[in-house]
């Protein structure tokens, strides 16, 4: 029989009733029991629950405050102390006066724990981190497992103490925190103060600086703002702007100021190679975006040099690939010196050292005492060279240099790619000409490979030499090629042991005569000129050639040729000692009634470079004269009277007979 429609009505709604109250009754019961007891009947299920996942104990020592809400519902626990694994040096990893957390369930039940918002009451939180990749802020078992973590988004800090250990990287830091006092009648958040201090990679680290007063640590929409001073080790840095997304440093906008002693001192800091240098001080703009990294239109110094440009470092390859557009517009050469491996005032030093050296005799001349030398012998750290591509160029209007190295300019291109450096091209303006070479070394290789190509081009002759008084009218161009292959971890090593060929040559020009009549020695020429006044005269040819082997520089030619004195020199230059052992011989074209002919020597150290002239010689002229001067007045003049060939020469064959000259080590067989 069927049921009639009013027994529908009559009974629906009692079975709605049942199942209504069969869900509401457990809710109704929970919240009569938490008006009842409240929230702190959780302390020990969640007590109980961390100490199972993380074998560490969660202490809540304080109420526990609950605020519903989905999918993130808030938690507030007073009195918190989280402990530290048991191999930490701290005990605790975290002990606040309160903690206060929002839940987002939606990824809980995705088994990860995130908390959008976290907020500390004076805390003291100290992190650290140990060998074998273990590091106390994973809450796995054994701390290495990178899932095994608290994601949080944005941290907000009243007042407390942070610190953070990690011995394998020797840094250990304490930083502190506090609120900044906001305005009479001001409820607003004004930000936070902190100062840090403590070891960073080794070095002594000090820092304060304010930001905002949520640390937004994974927030990458909002710029965090950051104002920052601190100095670890000799390096200072200043920053003030914005940083997105504190962890992964999302984006970067910061007014930039570094200063320091060495710019190699920031590779433990960056782990980008960067050259050794004199002290620095820049100040630009910062910003990072991608995977690129910007310091823009950056101004400063390097020693006492100018400097400026945009520098530019991608990552996300197998090494960081540096790029760099520099200028300046003095450049002071003696800060490049710390590039090649020259200690700051290494040549005043070997020149003050060499002084104090007793002046021995050439065949007896004992070596070069390494603290007279005046090759760079620093070595260059190639392990570093890997750990960064480059790509350099720099533009030096105009040289700040000593008296004596008449360079004007530069003009450079540095290339890194995978431990070879190649410097192409390093052009330097010298003598009114130019000199351009192109240099590379691997450092792939132990010691260094390095191969130098140096072209010179025009260098004007009155130029080269702008100390020297008596060549300032001389008129003529020098050109030439140096062509070298060595290995060394230095500059001096490698030049010490090189193989090559150096060639200058002048055609044509002229020259001062009383520089030439002095290197004839006639000094019947050198008075009248120093009486009447200097003139120029014919230069017909200068050639100097040599070969180099094994760090030694051996004379293949070394011809001077003028309209009165020819130069013909041999001997050697060992770039190993750094030593000189050149002779020049002179024959005259015209008839001197008064001059010593004798051989000229170049002898002594780089540091030390003595003239000399052959005194037996000299001497046994000077007796001679004396001698017939006795017999006769009139023939004291004979023995100094130099009556040469009376003609010209022809340059080639002048080239010719000098390679044709015997080597010292055949002289001496």
């Amino acid at each position: 029989m069927p049921l009639s429609p009013s027994y529908h009505a009559m009974t629906l709604p009692r079975s709605l009733k049942w199942i209504a109250g069969a869900v509401i009754a457990p809710v109704v019961l929970a919240l009569l029991f938490i008006a009842i007891f409240g929230w702190n009947w959780l302390r020990a299920p969640i007590e109980r629950m961390a100490l199972e996942k993380t074998g560490r104990v969660l202490a809540i020592n304080g109420d526990l405050r609950v605020t519903l809400g989905w999918p993130r519902p808030r938690l507030r626990a007073n009195a918190v102390t989280f402990a530290n694994p048991l191999w930490t040096q701290e005990k605790q990893m975290l002990a606040a006066d309160a903690v206060e957390i929002t839940l987002d369930l939606s990824q809980l039940l995705g088994r990860k724990l995130v908390f959008p918002e976290l907020r500390l009451e004076r805390p003291v939180v100290f992190l650290e981190q140990g060998t074998e990749g273990r590091k106390s802020w994973l809450l796995d078992q054994q701390q290495q497992d990178p899932g095994a973590r608290i994601q949080i988004d944005r941290l907000t800090l009243d007042q407390g103490t942070l610190g953070y250990d990690d011995a394998v990287q020797k840094t250990s830091i304490r930083a502190e925190l506090a609120s900044l006092t906001p305005p009479a009648g001001s409820t607003a958040d004004t930000g936070l103060t902190f100062s840090a201090h403590g070891r960073y990679k080794g070095q002594a680290l000090t820092a304060q600086g304010n930001g905002g007063p949520v640390l937004a640590l994974r927030d990458e929409s909002t710029p965090y703002p950051l104002t920052i001073d601190a100095s670890v080790g000799h390096t200072r840095v200043r920053a003030e702007g914005s940083v997105t997304s504190l962890l992964k440093f999302t984006a970067v906008d910061l007014a930039l100021a570094l200063s320091g002693d060495n710019l190699a001192q920031l590779y433990p800091l960056l782990g980008i190679t960067f050259p050794a240098t004199r002290s620095y001080v820049t100040a630009g703009h910062l910003l990072h975006s991608g995977n690129s990294w910007r310091y823009e239109k950056f101004s400063g110094r390097i020693g006492t040099s100018d400097i400026a440009g945009s520098l530019q470092v991608k990552t996300g390859g197998q090494r960081p690939a540096l790029t760099a557009e520099l200028t300046s517009s003095v450049l002071d050469l003696a800060d490049l010196g710390p590039l090649i491996g020259s200690r700051p005032g290494s040549v005043q030093a070997a020149k003050q050292a060499a002084r104090q050296l007793p002046t021995e005799p050439p065949q007896t001349a004992a070596v070069t005492p390494a603290q007279a030398r005046v090759l760079p012998d620093q070595s260059f750290n190639t392990e570093r060279w890997r750990s960064v591509d480059a790509e350099v160029s720099l533009r030096a209007k105009a040289l700040k240099r000593e008296k004596e190295l008449p360079l004007e300019d530069l003009v450079a291109h540095l290339s890194l790619q995978d431990g070879l450096l190649t410097l192409d091209p390093l052009n330097f303006g010298l003598a009114g000409g130019q000199l351009n070479s192109v240099v590379t070394l691997d450092g792939r290789t132990d010691p260094i490979t390095a191969h130098a190509k140096v072209r010179a081009r025009k260098i004007l002759l009155a130029k080269l030499f702008p100390t020297a008084e008596l060549n300032q009218a001389s008129i003529g161009q020098i050109n030439g090629e140096f062509d070298l292959a060595g290995q060394g971890n230095s500059v001096g090593r490698m030049l010490a042991g090189s193989n090559g060929k150096v060639g200058l040559v002048v055609s044509g020009g002229e020259i001062s005569k009383l520089m030439m009549e002095k290197a004839g020695l006639h000094l019947w020429e050198i008075l009248q000129l120093s009486l009447s006044g200097d003139r120029l005269i014919k230069l017909r040819c200068a050639v100097a050639d040599f070969e180099v082997k094994n760090g030694k520089m051996q004379t293949d030619a070394l011809v001077l040729d003028t309209q009165v004195t020819t130069l013909l020199g041999s001997g050697n230059v060992d770039l190993a000692q750094e030593r000189l052992d050149l002779t020049f011989n002179q024959k005259t074209k015209a008839t001197s009634p008064l001059a010593l002919r004798s051989p000229i020597y170049v002898r002594g150290s780089f540091a030390k470079p003595e003239l000399g002239v052959d005194k037996t010689r000299v001497a046994v002229r000077a007796l001679g004269a004396l001698a017939l001067g006795v017999v006769n007045p009139f023939l004291t003049l004979l023995p100094l009277i130099d009556a040469g060939p009376g003609q010209d020469s022809d340059c080639g064959q002048l080239v010719r007979d000098a390679r044709a000259l015997p080597h010292p080590k055949s002289q001496k067989k």
